[in-house]
């Protein structure tokens, strides 16, 4: 009689089930992801508009800062595609390097607020208690006072620059994404993956930042997307009141203070509509793609 010989489920088999299965979750995501129309036109249309502004140097057909006073407010032409503003500047070329430091403001305020309320949120819910309540409390003054109102005396106080407007941003937009991770941390803190890291004396540090932290991103990433919409727009009006990125630097915010007068508007509607319409089709992309990972990441979705 012959023996059948037993093989022994070691680590590394275990490995690569959870291997397999974190790729099937992934395979899931991605999928629903595109199964949002929505979502995937404001991806291509995002990337499109990124990659144009990064290779503003090569695209532009004009020196953004050569002005040309013979034609001041040209109309859109085969020389000037979308016409020249009020110091005779190529507008094309200005919405492209504009849309550089824009888009960085934006990108940049989003990664200094999650990462700022992502760690307090993390802290408060792993720790509760008295660190909690402390906390919890500095998020509600911050909430107390109008944003807007303390985004101008910040900057007004400060000088408006691109670092300063970023630092402020990313300092008093923290508060929701860490309200979000907490509450992800009060029910994950629970579970029996962090019971377990306990009992095997693994750090606080290491629990928080790589075995809770990990499994609280989906809403995170969510708001990230979001905010990134939500930085452009603040930029753009702290620029139409005069505090946001200052001259000679471009940003599609100042774009549109310069082009703000009555007789601009009546005789060169060009100068205001193209900007303006680019911070709304860039802010919707923004939404679209939002939406659709809010989808992809929901877990009764991916369930299904």
């Amino acid at each position: 009689m012959s023996v059948q010989p037993q093989f022994q489920h070691g680590p590394e088999v275990k490995d690569n089930q959870v291997l397999g299965e974190r790729r099937s979750l992934i395979s899931i995501i991605v999928t629903k992801f595109f199964q949002n129309k929505l979502a995937v036109i404001g991806l291509v249309m995002l990337t499109l508009i990124t990659l144009a502004c990064v290779f503003a140097p090569v695209i532009a057909p004009h020196d953004p800062a050569y002005q040309d006073l013979r034609n001041r407010l040209a109309e859109p032409s085969a020389v000037h595609w979308l016409g020249t503003d009020h110091l005779g500047r190529d507008l094309f070329s200005r919405m492209l390097y504009g849309g550089q430091v824009s888009l960085y403001v934006g990108f940049a305020s989003m990664l200094g607020a999650v990462t700022i309320g992502a760690v307090i949120g993390a802290i408060a819910g792993y720790f509760g208690g008295l660190v909690d309540a402390f906390l919890m409390r500095m998020v509600d003054v911050i909430l107390a006072f109008p944003n807007i109102f303390l985004l101008i005396t910040l900057v007004a106080l400060l000088d408006p620059s691109i670092n300063i407007l970023i630092l402020v941003f990313a300092l008093l937009s923290w508060t929701g994404t860490a309200r979000v991770v907490r509450g992800e941390f009060l029910t994950l803190k629970k579970r029996e993956f962090v019971l377990a890291s306990r009992t095997i004396g693994m750090s606080n540090t290491r629990i928080i930042f790589a075995q809770i932290l990990p499994n609280a991103l989906g809403p995170v990433i969510v708001a990230a997307t979001l905010a990134v919409g939500n930085f452009i727009l603040a930029e753009s009006a702290l620029s139409f009141f005069g505090l946001g990125v200052q001259p000679p630097h471009a940003s599609w915010g100042n774009m549109l203070t310069d082009s703000q007068s009555i007789t601009i508007f009546r005789t060169a509607w060009w100068y205001p509509t193209f900007p303006g319409m680019l911070i709304l089709i860039t802010v919707l992309c923004f939404n679209f793609i939002g939406d659709g990972l809010r989808d992809a990441l929901d877990p009764r979705v991916v369930e299904k």
